[in-house]
Parts: structure tokens; C-alpha cells; sequence
């Protein structure tokens, strides 16, 4: 899946001693710049040994150049991308492998603080509980893509990282396979989250998250534990929420105490009243107003946006743990309009042109598409629930706002 964040501090501290290597140009001949990235190893403490073992899979994949450009899962709306991801199957198993696995999450409880249906969602999204950890080679995939423009600099670092995991003796060469963008093992740590996080769970001296379950496991919480997460606190909630609510006020840029929400009213799932205390919520509309509510909090915003920076993954994840842990299917009245892929793109290309921040043209709604989108309701006096219609679009492009 997508998860690019921070870069391993050893690889921060290494670049202090090795101020002569300059890192590997991408593009251009390929000889040439595993010339210079083979440099840049040797001065970052890779071996001539570990680089010898690894060259015959440091070479181009053109089937990974062909899967990075064609990433178009996360375009599907939450309702439909939840309802073939959070379902059924994956309910059950995940209740049925926390019994399974009931001394090694009793164990994280203590050490982490993480729950179980945290984790195994995770599991259940990124790996079907580690039946499909993928069957790409890492290093060349990690090669391919760090030779590639696109994004070079963090592929570069992950290649670095793949090749210490490799040298430290975790993984062998053989068991290095997984997708296309070189995530490992049974949770898809990125190398650098690999060696920064990974922990030897099992006692056998070697941090396995491939072969071993309770490596895999406690790796995952001891993550989002160093994400941030908060002991004891909820992550997502869903909730009903009244027509005439000041929508503006939705947004996971925007929190309220749940007592505040409650005299907005909003009220639980089942229409019981919602707990009126201090702790902190933002209203998350994934499919605007007439889709799905949920009261999204700090475990929310510190982990799951940190885990997977797509929107649609992260509410899936959470609402997947909350099923998990027994809670009842969300609410969906009938079909939600939603923007095509096409649609999307054009309305990011309108929002574009009047100044707002939307990162790339690519069909995605994300946070930045969103917080345009909502602002551009405002100024336009509709209700500003952040979820793009065709009617905005529509207005956007006859010139309004």
C-alpha cells in the first residue's frame, strides 16, 4: 500500500560522515547510475559483500514501472471501497485470529497499549493475515523505482534500508519479496519502517516480519505506538447527525469536545446520546452529508493518517478495527452521488485555477481536495460538508466562486 513518511535517522546520521558521496542521479543510463548508487552504499556503510549478493537483482522491472502509474484504487469512494474491504470475511477471520493469537495481543496490550482489532485490521487490509504478501523481489523493485523520476529520493532510501536489513542477516535475499513499491512482511512495513521499527517479538534473535506472526504483530503496534497512540482512547465512532448542522464545522482539520457535538446533535449510531465530556472529535463525513458520519479522534488523526495518507484507506482501516471489536455495520441510505475518476480531475483542475492547494491532478480526493472543496462552498453558500457534487462542479465551471 502507500505509506511514505520519515526517513531512518541512521540513514540521516550516515550521510554526516559521507559528505563526498553525492547521491545517484535518476534516469539516464542505467549502468551509470548503479555506478554512482553503488558509490553512495559504500559510503553509507553497505558492504562490497551485501552490493555483490544483491547485483543480480538490481536491475529495471518494467512490470513496476507499469503498476506505479496505475494506481487508481484509492478513486473509489469509501462506501465502495470499505464494502469490498471491511466485510464478511475479513470480520470473522479477524475475530477468529485474535482468539488465535489471544497470548501475543494480551502481551502487545501491556507493551504497546495498541487493541487487538487495531492490528489485525491492518493485517486484514495489507496482507489478507499474511496470505498475500506479494512475490515481487524487493531489491529490484526498490531499484527500479529508485532509478525511475518519479519519486527517486525516497526509493533511494528505501533501497539503503533494504540493503542493511539485508546485511544485518533479519531477512535472507530469497525471503526479501513483496508488491511492486517494496513493502515487507505480513503488516507491508516500508524498508525504513522495517528497520526502524521491527521487533524481535519471538525471542529467535532475528526481527522476521515475513515468517513469523508475533514479529509481524508487535512491529505493527510498537509502530503506532511511536506514532502517538493513546492508550485506552477510541479511534473512530460512528454517529447520527441532524440535517441542520453547521456542516462547516466538519472536517478533520476541525475539532470540537464530543459535549459540543452532542449540543449540535449529534448523537450515537443507535441514536442514544452521545458522550458529553471533554475529549476531543472531529466529524468526518467520507461521503459528504448524506453518506456514513463518524466522530474521528486522536488515535484517528496520530496513527491511521500516518500509516496510509489516503483518506479512503485509513476510514477503512478504522471502521474495519471497529467491526472487529463488535460494533454494528455502518449506516448507508440508498445510493450516495459520487464524481467519476474524470470528474474529480476536472473539479481538482477548477480549484486549481482559483489558487487552492490540491497537490496533484489525479482523481483522488484527498485532505487538500477536500479542505478546497469545502472552502469553495463556503464562498459559494452551499453546505460546506467538504464532498464535491456534480452541481459544484457544474457551478465551478460556468465561472462561479
Amino acid at each position: 500500500m502507500l505509506r511514505f513518511s520519515a526517513l531512518s535517522a541512521l540513514l540521516v546520521c550516515a550521510l554526516a560522515s559521507s559528505a563526498l558521496a553525492q547521491p545517484a542521479p535518476c534516469g539516464g543510463p542505467f549502468d551509470a547510475w548503479l555506478a554512482a548508487f553503488r558509490e553512495e552504499a559504500l559510503a553509507q556503510g553497505i558492504t562490497s559483500q551485501t552490493l555483490a549478493h544483491a547485483a543480480p537483482l538490481m536491475k529495471i522491472d518494467p512490470a513496476v514501472l507499469r503498476a506505479d502509474r496505475g494506481q487508481h484504487v484509492f478513486a473509489q469512494s469509501f462506501v465502495e471501497f470499505a464494502g469490498r474491504m471491511a466485510e464478511g470475511y475479513r470480520i470473522a477471520q479477524g475475530k477468529d485470529r485474535i482468539e488465535k493469537n489471544a497470548a501475543t495481543f494480551s502481551r502487545i496490550d501491556r507493551d504497546f497499549g495498541v487493541p487487538a482489532p487495531v492490528i489485525v485490521a491492518f493485517w486484514a487490509l495489507e496482507t489478507d493475515f499474511g496470505s498475500n504478501m506479494g512475490d515481487v523481489p524487493t531489491i529490484r523493485a526498490l531499484t527500479t523505482l529508485a532509478h525511475d523520476c518519479r519519486r527517486p529520493a525516497l526509493f533511494r532510501e528505501q533501497l539503503l534500508a533494504a540493503l542493511r536489513l539485508l546485511q544485518g542477516g533479519d531477512l535472507t535475499l530469497d525471503q526479501m519479496k513483496g508488491p511492486f513499491a517494496g513493502e515487507l512482511g505480513q503488516l507491508q512495513f516500508l524498508p525504513t519502517h522495517y528497520f526502524d521499527y521491527a521487533v524481535d517479538y519471538d525471542g529467535d534473535g532475528h526481527r522476521n516480519l515475513i515468517r513469523s506472526t508475533p514479529d509481524a504483530l508487535a512491529s505493527a503496534a510498537n509502530y503506532a505506538a511511536k506514532l502517538g497512540w493513546r492508550r485506552g482512547e477510541p479511534w473512530l465512532d460512528e454517529v447520527r447527525v441532524p440535517a441542520e448542522l453547521p456542516w462547516e464545522e466538519s472536517g478533520l482539520d476541525i475539532e470540537h469536545p464530543r459535549s459540543q457535538w452532542a449540543r449540535w446533535g449529534v448523537s450515537r449510531a443507535d441514536g442514544s446520546a452521545l458522550a458529553s465530556d471533554d475529549l476531543p472529535a472531529s466529524l468526518l463525513l467520507p461521503m459528504g452529508r448524506h453518506g456514513p458520519a463518524f466522530l474521528a479522534y486522536a488515535n484517528f488523526q496520530r496513527v491511521y493518517l500516518k500509516w496510509n495518507q489516503s483518506l479512503v484507506y485509513a476510514t477503512t482501516a478504522a471502521y474495519l478495527a471497529t467491526r472487529i471489536d463488535g460494533q454494528p455495520k455502518m449506516h448507508v441510505a440508498g445510493k450516495i452521488p459520487s464524481l467519476s475518476l474524470e470528474e474529480t480531475k476536472a473539479l481538482q483542475t477548477e480549484l486549481a485555477k482559483r489558487g487552492y492547494e490540491i497537490g496533484k491532478i489525479d482523481g483522488v480526493l484527498g485532505l487538500q481536495t477536500r479542505s478546497a472543496v469545502r472552502d469553495a462552498q463556503k464562498k459559494l453558500g452551499l453546505p460546506a460538508d467538504a464532498y464535491p457534487t456534480a452541481d459544484l462542479l457544474r457551478r465551478l465551471r460556468a465561472g462561479a466562486g
